[in-house]
């Protein structure tokens, strides 16, 4: 854990996540991952994005002054989201690592065209939370299986039609409670050993002077167009994995 190099790696590797988180509002844990894939095993990997996954999204959750509300709508989704991480935790003890790998870059190319393609579905108030319990459930054990924080969770965020910066939240609050439940699946494994969590504590500062990058490069850069890059680049990535 020491080796300069791998450190470099780390470091790196979260300093461009928090930069596509600042410019995008999302996509830490899913850059992170992706790129500590090419180099570590999917359990290192996961384990090194806890801490800066976590922070970065407490305060994505906290700012935008409608916390409360949105708490009280979406508390049935968000719950089942955090309790499903450990069945998913309990499976990935269960299953081969290389094959979750090839899963979690099916899991990035399908983000990257659903992205892309821009269509999400509507969903009627009478049966979000009925869905919402199905798709928090299904994000939770992908969750605990790959790291992922985001499918099919964001897709139904925004099929409730939230106002943007109410989404913005909503996805903070997805991604910081299924984080934090991830961090306590993987030390209930014995997938978090103190070494790790040291190393992601550490993550955590080239992850925030990322994103306050991104923030402030946001104000130059076309956003539409950086995203569309951002997806195809994540679906390359994920492509890559998938077939390696």
């Amino acid at each position: 854990m020491a080796d300069p190099l791998f450190f470099g790696i780390v470091l790196l590797s979260f300093g461009l996540a928090g930069l596509v988180k600042g410019l995008v509002g999302l996509g830490l844990p899913t850059v992170s991952l992706g790129l500590l894939t090419l180099f570590v095993d999917l359990p290192t990997a996961m384990a090194l994005l806890v801490m800066p996954a976590l922070v970065t999204n407490i305060w994505q959750a906290l700012m935008g002054g409608n916390f409360a509300m949105l708490l009280r709508r979406l508390w049935p989704f968000l719950l089942f989201a955090v309790l499903m991480v450990h069945g998913g935790g309990h499976l990935f003890t269960m299953v081969d690592t290389a094959l979750l790998e090839r899963f979690l870059g099916v899991l990035l190319m399908i983000f990257a065209i659903t992205g892309l393609i821009g269509k999400v579905p509507v969903i009627a108030p009478k049966y979000a939370v009925g869905i919402g319990v199905l798709c928090g459930a299904v994000n939770g054990i992908l969750t605990g299986l790959t790291g992922t924080l985001f499918i099919p969770g964001v897709i139904y965020l925004q099929a409730l039609g939230l106002p943007r910066d109410q989404l913005v939240q909503a996805m903070g609050m997805l991604f910081a409670a299924a984080t934090a439940s991830l961090g306590l699946a993987l030390y209930m494994n014995g997938l978090m050993p103190v070494s790790l969590g040291s190393m992601s504590a550490m993550a955590l500062l080239p992850a925030l002077l990322g994103m306050a990058f991104g923030q402030w490069l946001r104000r130059y850069l076309a956003e539409d167009l950086f995203r569309k890059f951002f997806l195809v680049a994540l679906g390359s990535l994920g492509c890559y994995i998938s077939l390696a």
